[in-house]
């Protein structure tokens, strides 16, 4: 039984990261990257994959044997959207999760090199029969519990996470279908109440900078209690933060002279914030992993 769900959840990681799930193709490439102390961090940037590749030693990051592997194990895959790949490398360091802002803004200074590859793609027919063979995954990855007595005492200490969880997360999805559907307050204000051209044209100025600066303010502030998050309730929160502040970053104008800059970090921070999800998931995993041995004594 326990073979048969690992191996369903196996099947679920490939397939996610073959239709492309970032989050699937760095536990992939940390699994099989494992054995020579690489870890990989990654995100979607103006459509090229920008993977971080960190190890203890310099010479566990030797250029051409990185980057050959990693190709080799990217073609495999073959994830659906991802053509080009920009591989970074520099020494491990501390969990930092601005860590793309701070390579782009000194690469010579956070790295050890970098190179720009191209990933082969499959024949179409080919990719069309292996999609067919790998089970659709499910959106996200649940740990089983192998145990069959259910004492009163998890449900309880379950469901005052779970809760507190849920909350946060209708908070989030909230945010997240605002800024996907691009749906803003100031959009319906527009339509139901008529405004003078001249007026909305004079105001426009102090919402886009007082968004701008909002959104600086949240992420500094994310930044800050992400040192010290521990709970998935809390990485629930910073998640729900990163993604405001992504919001608020999109609501900046063309016109605006902080435009180039919003434009850039709503998508370093809508990544923060699936980063921060993504750790809540694994935290929560972890709180129900010691519920269930703590009840099971």
């Amino acid at each position: 039984m326990q073979t048969a769900q690992t191996n369903s959840a196996v099947n679920d990681i490939l397939g996610q990261a073959r239709q492309g799930s970032v989050a699937a193709i760095i536990q992939i490439l940390n699994e099989r990257l494992a054995d020579v102390q690489i870890r990989t961090r990654a995100i979607l940037a103006d459509g090229i994959l920008q993977l971080l590749c960190e190890a203890p030693k310099p010479e566990q990051l030797e250029q051409n044997t990185v980057v050959d592997r990693v190709r080799s194990i990217l073609e495999d895959l073959s994830p659906r959207g991802i053509r080009k790949v920009n591989i970074n490398s520099r020494i491990v360091r501390e969990q930092q999760l601005l860590w793309f802002e701070e390579i782009t803004r000194d690469p010579e200074n956070q790295l050890l090199w970098s190179e720009l590859i191209k990933l082969k793609q499959p024949n179409p027919v080919t990719r069309f029969w292996r999609d067919r063979q790998v089970p659709k995954g499910r959106q996200e990855i649940v740990v089983s519990n192998t145990k069959n007595q259910q004492l009163s005492q998890k449900y309880f200490v379950r469901g005052l996470v779970g809760g507190a969880s849920l909350c946060l997360l209708l908070v989030l999805l909230g945010w997240v279908l605002k800024h996907r559907l691009g749906i803003s307050w100031a959009q319906i204000d527009s339509t139901s109440t008529p405004v003078a051209e001249e007026t909305a044209t004079s105001d426009a100025a102090a919402p886009a900078q007082a968004s701008f600066a909002q959104a600086v303010r949240l992420a500094q502030q994310a930044v800050d209690d992400g040192q010290a998050a521990e709970t998935s309730a809390e990485w629930l929160d910073l998640a729900a933060r990163w993604q405001r502040a992504a919001d608020l970053m999109a609501e900046v104008p063309p016109e605006n002279e902080n435009y180039t800059i919003a434009q850039d970090r709503v998508m370093s921070y809508q990544q923060n914030s699936d980063q921060a999800l993504a750790k809540a998931e694994q935290v929560q995993a972890t709180e129900d992993a010691e519920a269930d041995l703590d009840t099971g004594n």
